[in-house]
């Protein structure tokens, strides 16, 4: 005669398949948050943004030269590079590139006046006119040079130097600048002005494009 077996209560099929589905989600909604959480102090870190872009096309020659410019500002807590400008998705040479980076210089009144927009010069193909009318720095500041672009965007301000790139322009953490920059040419012609074109402005990972209307000059 065999001798008789206890019960013994074990967990219910049903019971043990919520606690394996509760022990998913728990973990599922701890990887987001962690993921989330690294998204959101990188983007803290690393940060610009840009103001005041503007993009000017030659009008009278039928030339394809065309320029733009804008206002940049690392506005995170890291050493960033600005490494790319794009016009509608084609990148702009480095040595399309006239930055000014002198925090000096670039006071907070210098740095909110509208960009402008001066002349083209065909001796230059397709310079942006650096000439007597917009004015120069005090002498030795910026030489006058087909590698320089002295511009004086605000009567009564000094007049800013913008000097030809060889690579990214660094800025660090709250620093600004100022870079103009002559467009692939071609890429924007007369038959533009008046219509949108996005402008990309990229340091590493950050960035993005926005759209602006092309003004005929």
């Amino acid at each position: 005669m065999f001798p008789r077996t206890k019960n013994r209560k074990a967990i219910s099929t049903v019971l043990t398949t919520m606690i394996i589905l509760v022990a998913s989600v728990v973990l599922g909604t701890g990887v987001v948050l962690y993921g989330t959480s690294l998204f959101q102090t990188n983007a803290s870190g690393e940060s610009i943004s840009t103001t005041g872009t503007q993009v000017w096309v030659d009008s009278t020659l039928s030339s394809g030269w065309a320029w733009g410019a804008f206002d940049v500002r690392n506005s995170g807590d890291k050493l960033l590079s600005v490494d790319q400008i794009q016009v509608r998705g084609q990148a702009v040479p480095y040595a399309s590139w006239y930055a000014d980076t002198n925090q000096s210089a670039l006071t907070n009144t210098q740095y909110q006046s509208a960009l402008i927009y001066t002349s083209m010069l065909t001796a230059q193909v397709g310079g942006l006119k650096n000439g007597t009318s917009m004015g120069y720095p005090a002498v030795g500041e910026c030489a006058q040079s087909q590698t320089n672009l002295i511009i004086q965007l605000t009567t009564g301000l000094r007049s800013l130097c913008f000097t030809q790139q060889s690579g990214p322009v660094s800025l660090a953490p709250g620093a600004k600048a100022i870079i103009y920059f002559k467009v692939p040419n071609n890429l924007l012609t007369s038959v533009d002005a008046g219509s949108a074109s996005s402008v990309a402005v990229y340091a590493g990972k950050v960035g993005s494009p926005v759209s602006v209307t092309v003004a005929a000059k």
